[in-house]
């Protein structure tokens, strides 16, 4: 089986307040639209947007609670991410931060709930790893 793409596509009444949101702070480019639907794009992430009331068969997935998932967007410079974030408005709910495990992030909530994180990997603290790894 050869992938072409893969996104989740996130069930919410606010999809399009979360079209204006990617697109607004990340940089998303719409891709496709209907009235029930979007799918966006920005640099090979995917991602979409479906009204609850949507008229596609099978029935889909209940409304999304916010709860349970993170969506992660490994960028090259998370320091120039969190500052292109920060001018195009976002204040971010997480700062930057160099995490012990690896990872310089910031995050967030999108209008949806869905928590996004903005990673990039670097060095982990020297050891942090011992102790989870196994044999």
């Amino acid at each position: 089986m050869r992938f072409v793409d893969r996104y989740p596509i996130i069930v919410t009444p606010l999809f399009s307040e979360c079209r204006d949101f990617w697109r607004t702070h990340l940089g998303f480019e719409v891709v496709f639209e209907a009235t029930w639907f979007v799918l966006l794009q920005a640099d090979g992430a995917t991602l979409a947007f479906m009204s609850p009331d949507h008229p596609s068969a099978p029935p889909g997935p209940e409304p999304f609670s916010g709860k349970g998932m993170c969506f992660e967007l490994q960028v090259e410079d998370a320091t120039l991410a969190y500052e292109t974030c920060r001018s195009r408005g976002l204040a971010g709910d997480y700062p930057l931060t160099e995490e012990p495990f690896g990872q310089r992030r910031f995050g967030f909530f999108d209008p949806s709930g869905l928590w996004v994180d903005i990673i990039e990997q670097i060095e982990p603290a020297q050891g942090f790893w011992d102790r989870y790894l196994t044999a």
